[in-house]
């Protein structure tokens, strides 16, 4: 058992919807020592597998039924990320760990989280009353998994039942415990209970990490005492860190449309989702979101309309631009495993290109519409497409007038793939410049 990563820090609690990475990041930048993701359901990780992302620079971990990002991390929070975990099953979240392990510093148990959705699922604060399981699952992942363990409780009712509680955890020889000062009943509007956190840490030997403060955090003074109150040896902060992570800053906290800029210029390299950055933006700016600019973002829907509120958009066409030559070379060394050359057996005329979306703003556009129109006006029999698919990735044939093109390039999903076939057809044919598909990148 290690204590020591846990040993007099500064964290950035665990926050659903809230700790992603470009939360993250930010919390680090400002001087957070650790960061704790969103709680992640344990099921939700098992059915995700491992990428690496050469494009972002990341790991992720992408859910196989809907390839949605559980969970993304990168180089610069090596050694400073903890996953917390939601589970109610020892076995379940033992598999997680081994899942996880090398991509983090450590791995915490949720077990304070009041909400519904936890509770009826058997997790978070419902494993307060269910000590046999809670000692089990801890004690699986201690004796199992390399890196540290803790946990994260609320209070009991009574202060001498929780002191024995997070004895009997501390006991199965994990390396941290943090504390929210209420019991699950409480809300933020009430007190927290500093005093009997400083009663359990006083009763216990591993590092314990007060939280529940932010109500009496403004800044960064403000955190070293609370720390003090509560007598731990670390601390860790939730909601004011939401509303301002410059909060973690020891020159002071920064104006919020300084915080919103970086944020964002976050969301953006690390291609965060449009939902997430706006949810977490909406938590900055709270009753700004009634002004006229909260309103505007309010309308907001994608990355580039949230850059522009912010001056940003430069920057993340910029980045975007970036992450799309990074893509398309990545894709030109793309190939399914068992891969044959045709995927009917006939002869065709194939070209290396990629389709890029950003290059066709309307949908007349497209190539696919560009070829159906060249067609018709030629009398010919409109585009036939077969499109084949390995390993989650898909190539696509289309037919013209008897002769069959295609891309050697393999794309991402089906209608990708018929937009790149299209493109050699048009490209072929003399209706697009060769010369301007290789200057936009489409063609090598």
């Amino acid at each position: 058992m290690s204590t020591t990563l846990y040993d007099n820090k500064i964290i950035l609690a665990p926050m659903v919807r809230i700790g992603t990475l470009p939360m993250r990041l930010l919390a680090l930048r400002y001087g957070a020592d650790l960061v704790y993701t969103e709680e992640l359901i344990d099921w939700k990780l098992l059915r995700s597998e491992r990428r690496q992302n050469d494009v972002l620079g990341t790991i992720d971990y992408i859910d196989r039924t809907d390839g949605t990002v559980v969970f993304r991390t990168c180089p610069e929070e090596e050694g400073k990320v903890i996953l917390q975990i939601g589970t109610c099953d020892p076995e379940r979240a033992y598999q997680v760990a081994r899942l996880i392990e090398s991509d983090v510093a450590g791995i915490d148990i949720n077990m304070g989280c009041p909400k519904e959705f936890s509770i009826k699922g058997g997790m978070g604060a419902a494993l307060l009353s269910q000590p046999e399981k809670a000692t089990a699952i801890l004690t699986k992942l201690v004796n199992g998994i390399k890196r540290p363990i803790s946990c994260k409780i609320r209070l009991l009712e009574d202060e001498c039942e929780t002191i024995a509680l997070c004895k009997r955890l501390a006991d199965c020889g994990i390396s941290a415990i943090a504390i929210h000062g209420r019991t699950k009943s409480e809300r933020p509007q009430h007190k927290n209970r500093n005093s009997t956190i400083k009663n359990i840490a006083n009763a216990l030997d591993i590092p314990v990490i007060a939280n529940g403060g932010s109500k009496e955090i403004d800044n960064y003074e403000d955190i070293l005492k609370f720390k003090n109150e509560t007598g731990c040896n670390s601390v860790m902060i939730a909601r004011a860190a939401e509303w301002n992570a410059s909060v973690f800053r020891k020159e002071g906290k920064l104006p919020l449309d300084d915080v919103i800029k970086a944020y964002i210029r976050l969301a953006i390299d690390y291609d965060n989702s449009p939902s997430n950055t706006k949810y977490c933006i909406q938590n900055i700016l709270r009753e700004l979101q009634d002004t006229e600019k909260g309103k505007e973002f309010l309308e907001s829907q994608t990355l580039l309309q949230m850059s522009e509120l912010w001056d940003q958009q430069d920057y993340y066409k910029q980045i975007k631009k970036k992450h799309e030559t990074l893509g398309l070379i990545g894709r030109r060394d793309v190939c399914p495993v068992g891969y044959k050359k045709n995927c009917d057996g006939s002869d065709y005329i194939e070209m290396e290109c990629a389709f890029l979306r950003n290059l066709y703003p309307k949908d007349p556009d497209l190539p696919k519409s560009q070829l159906l129109s060249w067609t018709k006006s030629k009398g010919y029999r409109l585009p036939s497409y077969d499109t084949c698919q390995m390993d989650k990735l898909f190539k696509s044939i289309v037919t013209v007038n008897g002769k069959k093109y295609t891309s050697s390039f393999w794309e991402k999903n089906k209608r990708w793939a018929e937009q790149s076939a299209a493109i050699v057809c048009l490209c072929s044919n003399g209706i697009l410049e060769k010369q301007t598909l290789k200057d936009n990148g489409v063609l090598r």
